[in-house]
């Protein structure tokens, strides 16, 4: 059983479920070929004229929560110019949520931004916080009335990483290290300015942001693959925690001296978790701080990438366990904002499900406070530069007709929610072959 208040619930993007999301950079990116599979995200999931289509489906199965973000290209197309029209949508959709008895939590940048914003270089821009914070006082301001729960960023440190590091997202730039830590301290600053503005809108508001942690593991026993280790949980995991408990700004991002804007500016520890990655040391990587990832050659992956790489090597909803007793010494409340796998045939869904509860449950017995639980993600959507070929969703979307199917994993998630509870009969159900894993005194 799990506490009376505890959230069962999915995340969502703007970008990702809305369709038709013009006016942004990642629009750009597709019309200039970024996307691998040569998909067009199109009209995806049709959010923007049907969403309550879906939010019937989160109510049918007894979610109490559901994560979403907004646009912030549609709602200031220009800079200082505000789109009545957009706002009053999102007003419905949140009204809509709310009226299923669904929370609505609100991230304010989920990885698109307008044109306008990323031709003047985006959180390089100097005017990056003033023009950020111009959004959210806005929006939080319009919204306010719909929703008290709030996310700045989606994953900052993916964000930085795709677009500066890899190249996969845009602006596409590779080995830029540099650019990547003056990113990422620049949308600390925002992440601040936000917070602030929130609270002072919205005095009883739980704000926070959405970091990315992946699991990281030495490669070898030696003792620089421990260093390697080290290094990426600091340049990855650590960035964004370090800017708000005050501990040090990024390498190179020269905002030593302006942590007071950040410190103590979260209210919940928020988690994304997917998989973790064996990490070596690597003397011929320097543009990327002398470590090289390696897909762990063990254990369950999901459906593979084009190239037949594992999209986040070993898939580990146990890591939470590790996430949670390493933070817990800042005495923050954890959510768990998305959790999830890429998985078209619903083989490996059930397990993560359970593993995740089944976690979740044995922290909250030992004292950690743990808020919700939101699934990655309701309806299958547009994967960034993966296009369609990747399906997170309890639910199959097929794109051209718009037509969904619920997969086993949608009925699984469904009887914990309404339960507020995993009982081995369930798991017997929906993942028989895991039962002594889950449940171990069971057989």
């Amino acid at each position: 059983m799990f506490p009376a208040n505890f959230l069962w619930g999915v995340g969502t993007s703007a970008y990702q479920m809305e369709g038709d999301s013009f006016n942004t950079q990642w629009y750009e990116f597709e019309k200039a070929d970024g996307i691998r599979t040569g998909d067009a995200s199109g009209k995806s999931c049709n959010w923007w004229h049907n969403a309550e289509k879906d939010f019937d489906i989160a109510q049918s199965m007894g979610l109490n929560s559901l994560r979403l973000s907004v646009s912030w290209a549609r709602i200031e197309p220009e800079p200082g110019l505000f789109n009545p029209r957009a706002i009053e949508r999102y007003r419905q959709m949140l009204t809509a949520l709310v009226e299923r008895g669904i929370r609505p939590i609100v991230c304010l940048h989920h990885f698109a931004h307008p044109v306008w914003f990323e031709k003047k270089g985006a959180f390089l821009s100097k005017d990056c916080v003033a023009d950020f914070s111009r959004f959210v006082k806005f929006t939080v301001y319009e919204l306010s009335d719909y929703c008290s729960d709030w996310l700045t960023f989606n994953e900052p440190n993916i964000y930085g990483i795709e677009g500066y590091v890899d190249g996969s997202h845009p602006p596409a730039l590779h080995d830029h290290l540099i650019q990547y830590f003056k990113v990422l301290g620049n949308m600390g600053l925002c992440h601040g300015s936000a917070y602030h503005i929130i609270h002072n809108l919205q005095p009883q508001a739980s704000v926070s942001f959405a970091n990315h942690f992946l699991i990281f593991t030495a490669a070898k026993t030696q003792v620089f693959d421990g260093l390697a280790v080290r290094a990426a949980r600091d340049s990855f995991n650590n960035i964004f925690i370090n800017m708000v408990t005050g501990t040090r700004a990024p390498l190179f991002s020269g905002i030593d001296k302006r942590l007071d804007e950040i410190k103590d500016t979260w209210d919940y520890v928020g988690v994304n978790i997917y998989g973790g990655v064996d990490v070596a040391f690597d003397i011929t990587k320097p543009k990327t701080g002398f470590v090289r990832r390696i897909a762990p050659p063990r254990g369950r992956t999901g459906d593979l990438l084009p190239d037949g790489v594992p999209m986040f090597g070993e898939i580990y909803p146990q890591g939470i366990r590790i996430v949670v007793e390493r933070l817990a010494k800042y005495g923050k409340p954890f959510f768990i904002l998305e959790n999830g796998v890429p998985d078209r045939d619903d083989k490996l869904r059930p397990w993560v499900i359970a593993t995740a509860v089944r976690t979740m449950h044995d922290l909250i017995k030992e004292g950690h406070k743990i808020l919700g639980y939101h699934h990655w993600s309701l309806v299958d959507n547009f994967e960034w530069a993966l296009g369609y070929s990747m399906k997170f969703g309890l639910v199959s979307l097929d794109p051209v007709t718009q037509e969904r199917k619920p997969r086993p994993s949608a009925a699984f998630y469904g009887e914990i929610a309404r339960a507020n509870a995993l009982t081995a009969d369930m798991v017997k159900k929906y993942v028989p072959e895991v039962m002594d894993e889950i449940f171990p005194s069971s057989g």
